[in-house]
């Protein structure tokens, strides 16, 4: 491949730190500093649980009730079981390998905790949530919900048993994913196996990032480790990926959404004071009731 992408850091994970009492996270963007704040538009926020072990026990952990308006949030569960509720009325459980994909934009109240059943048992726990942008004109529009379970993925299985691209969002040799984006968003699960290698291609200008979830892999011609973040310059269009051992290698590549941002909080506005109405609207309950 002659024309790939210049790797532009390889990032560790950054000190963790807890989200209410049920989710241990690191923070690669924004709030690390690691990188601009629209460097991975449209995609804004990434924290990553890494694994960890939660003890049993009969009152399940979770963050209690909170708003958000102007962006989606998207939670992949790789071990774990996580339930969610919206003041819409959706609610669902999410379980290994499955993505729960929340349209906030114009306002939503959701609480999201540790299954019932799961934290009677406890185990292991790993997931990754991402904050995605809405573009302005969609951002006041009706909140809405994706459960997306595993075996509703677009699969690609590499030739001699190298393993599969569980396609969520996009396209990868013209196997497509189910989530419904409002940008176009390249989201995929590249579960490999050791030696298998696969190439990846995307336009240059979109915003391009993979998240070690498993093993070890080599990118172009750098090693990368479990749960350290690879950010890639756009500079090219191509992408080669080597395992060298068993991995799991989270694929996000996407069109960057070029308009001024204002992030205060649960909210991801355009201006100051589109994030000023959201706190007026929230604390005159237009965001509807949950109980917590």
């Amino acid at each position: 491949m002659d024309n790939l992408r210049t790797i532009e850091n390889i990032l560790p994970p950054p000190p963790a730190h807890m989200v209410g009492d049920g989710f241990r996270v690191h923070n690669f963007f924004p709030s690390s500093g690691l990188m601009d704040i629209q460097r991975m538009s449209p995609f804004f926020l990434m924290d990553y649980g890494a694994k960890v072990e939660f003890p049993p026990t009969d009152t399940p952990r979770g963050v209690g009730v909170h708003p958000h308006r102007g962006f989606e949030t998207v939670t992949i569960s790789y071990h774990g079981k996580v339930a969610h509720h919206d003041s819409t009325g959706k609610s669902g459980v999410i379980g290994e390998g499955d993505v729960q994909w929340m349209t906030a934009a114009s306002g939503v109240l959701h609480k999201e905790y540790h299954e019932k059943e799961w934290s009677l048992k406890g185990g292991m726990m790993q997931m990754v949530q991402l904050w995605v942008n809405l573009p302005a004109k969609h951002k006041m529009d009706a909140p809405a919900y994706q459960p997306i379970r595993r075996e509703e993925y677009g699969k690609f299985s590499l030739p001699d048993n190298g393993g599969v691209v569980e396609v969520i969002s996009g396209t990868y040799n013209n196997i497509k994913g189910p989530a419904k984006s409002f940008t176009l968003i390249e989201m995929y699960n590249a579960r490999l196996n050791k030696g298998a290698e696969i190439s990846f291609s995307f336009p240059k200008h979109y915003n391009t990032g993979f998240l070690i979830i498993e093993g070890n892999v080599i990118i172009n011609d750098k090693e990368a480790q479990t749960d350290h973040f690879v950010l890639f310059a756009n500079d090219a269009t191509d992408v080669h990926l080597q395992a060298t051992e068993d991995a799991i290698v989270l694929i996000l590549s996407g069109e960057p959404i070029n308009e001024p941002i204002a992030p205060y909080g649960p909210f991801v506005m355009n201006t100051r004071e589109e994030i000023m109405q959201a706190y007026d609207d929230y604390n005159n309950g237009k965001f509807g009731y949950l109980e917590d």
